[in-house]
């Protein structure tokens, strides 16, 4: 079976990172099937890259965006308890 050939599942991991792996293989640790509507995202290489890049808008890991978004709002919290300078 050639790669053109090799039917592909969508996988995703805990930090909401894509990657295509081989349907039907054991999915690696740490990675899942990504499922819509209860079905398995799978299909030719193609396709399944096109799927990650609609669903993928964000590369940086998940833990780096919370990260950011617990420090905004820390920020913005600081930044409304500060009296005004007028």
């Amino acid at each position: 079976m050639t790669v053109e050939d090799t039917r592909w599942s969508v996988v995703i991991n805990d930090e909401e990172q894509y990657s295509i792996w081989a349907a039907g293989r054991d999915v690696p640790v740490g990675w899942r099937i990504v499922r819509v509507d209860g079905v398995d995202v799978e299909g030719s290489r193609e396709d399944c890259l096109a799927h990650i890049e609609r669903v993928w808008t964000d590369m940086r890991p998940k833990s780096l965006r919370d990260r950011l978004a617990r420090r905004a709002e820390a920020e913005a919290r600081q930044s409304a308890a500060r009296p005004s300078a007028s």
